[in-house]
């Protein structure tokens, strides 16, 4: 593909983190005159990632500058970061620029297939499944996109791989154009997000483009639980709930064409969530052509990620659990669906607009006793009002100290947030190391 036609072309890039950084350099690279505009003042913003930036001739905008910057631009570059409604988002929408993602750039840039995961819950332990599988398998590939470099960081790059292996976010769809994955994987749906989007449809609606652009010559592999509206690939399904999917569960085994193909006590992953995160992965390589016997060893040996129901420590007979992963409803429902022991939960965090009224039932079977905090915590009390008893925490360090209080031996204390951390922590990754660290230090 002939990129240079992007030369001296004169591109906005919204927002100064990893994919709009990303953007920038690889425009870059192909002579267009590239501005990165960002809300944050100039101090909170990674100085090696701005000097980065002006090294390669990408002029800088910081602070409330960027909001109201009036200079013409042929279209615009929006990082998943940035809310289209912020006031940086609004003044390229009511200027009516040109407004593309940062995966839309990256995919106009790669010369090679994409599978692209997307889900509520899954996608970066299934992403990270099919890499380790395809690789082991001899079919070189990157995981990117939502996790590792993002996908404009790649096509810079000019690695020779056979397929790109793209976790796609909501946020990265929402301004798709031509981006078309030739396998796409839909691994469930569940309410989140609702701080960015007015309504749980307009959040499915962002997730339902990743098979816009796709034809009967590509592949979709769904969730046979999903009720997805008529799309153009050619499906194959899975489900550990349900006997009427290509890839189900079967007495300890997932089976498909009725021959058991892969033994779950021979993998590392535990939960029905994870069972379904094999089978997609599995999926993907039938849809590529490869053998079970050359798949399954690669899934054996998959270790999962720190921060989804990662066991910290056991003291005093009470196992400590971390699942700061857990950034929403689902993610929390299935932890708790997960254990099998009494549990006290310690949960909240950010307010991003939804109610925990859902998880009362099992939060009542499952829980025997709650520690709340950030801004949250007074919500989710009202919700669990009846249900369990519910302590507030002024902090993680004091939920881990009431949490201790509150455990006997035989429980799990599981930190399973339900939503994001932004009001206490940088992350969840951040979020999920101070309560491993708050754990390991607890006297014996």
């Amino acid at each position: 593909m002939n990129n240079r036609r992007y030369k001296n072309q004169k591109v906005a890039i919204v927002g100064a983190g990893l994919s709009g950084s990303a953007a920038a350099l690889l425009l870059a690279s192909e002579g267009a005159q590239v501005t990165v505009l960002d809300s944050a003042e100039d101090k909170n913003l990674l100085k090696s990632t701005l000097d980065n930036l002006r090294a390669h001739d990408v002029r800088v905008i910081c602070g409330p500058a960027a909001d109201h910057d009036s200079s013409e631009y042929q279209w615009v570059v929006l990082s998943p970061g940035i809310d289209p409604a912020s006031p940086l988002g609004r003044n390229f929408s009511s200027r009516k620029v040109e407004t593309i993602s940062e995966v839309e750039l990256g995919w106009r840039f790669c010369e090679m297939p994409v599978i692209a995961v997307t889900g509520t819950n899954g996608k970066t332990t299934t992403t990270e499944l099919l890499a380790q599988m395809l690789n082991a398998c001899g079919q070189r590939t990157i995981a990117c996109g939502n996790i590792g470099k993002p996908l404009s960081e790649v096509a810079r790059e000019k690695q020779l791989f056979d397929v790109l292996t793209v976790e796609v976010s909501s946020f990265q769809l929402e301004a798709i154009r031509t981006f078309r994955p030739s396998i796409s994987l839909w691994l469930n749906f569940a309410p989140d997000h609702l701080d960015r989007y007015r309504s749980v449809a307009d959040y499915r609606a962002a997730k339902l483009r990743i098979f816009e652009n796709q034809t009967e010559q590509d592949v979709a592999v769904v969730n046979a639980a999903e009720a997805l509206p008529k799309i153009r690939p050619r499906r194959i399904t899975f489900s550990a709930y349900s006997n009427r999917a290509d890839f189900r569960l079967s007495e300890g085994a997932i089976i498909y064409e009725n021959q058991p193909v892969l033994r779950l006590s021979d993998t590392k992953l535990r939960g029905l969530h994870n069972i379904e995160n094999l089978m997609a992965t599995l999926a993907v390589g039938v849809a590529r052509g490869l053998a079970f016997a050359q798949m399954v060893p690669a899934l054996h040996d998959y270790e999962p990620r720190p921060h989804r129901c990662e066991f910290v420590r056991e003291l005093d007979g009470v196992e400590y659990v971390n699942d700061s992963k857990a950034t929403n409803l689902d993610a929390v429902e299935k932890a708790l669906a997960a254990q099998t022991k009494p549990m006290v939960l310690i949960a909240g965090g950010k307010d991003k607009g939804l109610t925990f009224d859902p998880l009362r039932s099992l939060v009542k079977e499952k829980v025997k006793s709650a520690v709340l905090i950030g801004e949250m915590a007074p919500s989710i009390k009202r919700s669990w009002d009846g249900a369990v008893n519910c302590d507030l925490a002024i902090s993680l360090a004091d939920a881990v100290e009431r949490a201790r209080g509150l455990a006997t031996p035989g429980d799990v204390v599981l930190f399973s947030p339900g939503t994001s951390s932004f009001d206490m922590f940088k992350s969840y990754s951040d979020r999920g190391d101070q309560f491993r660290a708050l754990v390991q230090a607890l006297p014996q």
